[in-house]
């Protein structure tokens, strides 16, 4: 059983930027994938980007590429996803989610994933 909690939402400009973290709970972090998805207003929940246990391959939606950044610190049971650049249309609640040794495609795709967190609020005005 894997417990995750984000955190690191906020309101930012268009164009400002922010650092979300995933905390998880639990010793065998490190064979995990870690994903972020968003869910804006009235839309279904996207993907957003992953990282594989080792932090060595990374996924990213074509919205975010260039823009965001995800990381891992194995140490510290603790993902991160960097923001930069945001736009408007960032604005959703963002998720953190975990699974065992996703790849490929598995990793970019909701119904891979187990565990959840309970989400944070990213709001970028115009």
């Amino acid at each position: 059983q894997v417990q995750l909690v984000e955190s690191g939402g906020g309101l930012v400009q268009a164009g400002g930027s922010l650092r979300l973290s995933c905390a998880a709970s639990g010793r065998t972090f490190s064979r995990y994938t870690m994903g972020w998805f968003r869910q804006a207003p009235g839309k279904e929940r996207e993907f957003v980007s992953s990282i594989t246990g080792s932090g060595g391959r990374t996924y990213y939606a074509d919205s975010v590429k260039g823009r965001f950044t995800i990381s891992r610190d194995n140490a510290k049971n603790t993902a991160y996803l960097q923001l930069n650049s945001l736009k408007p249309e960032d604005t959703a609640v963002y998720y953190c989610a975990a699974d065992q040794y996703l790849y490929a495609i598995a990793a970019t795709l909701e119904r891979s994933y187990d565990y959840w967190g309970q989400g944070t609020q990213v709001t970028v005005s115009s």
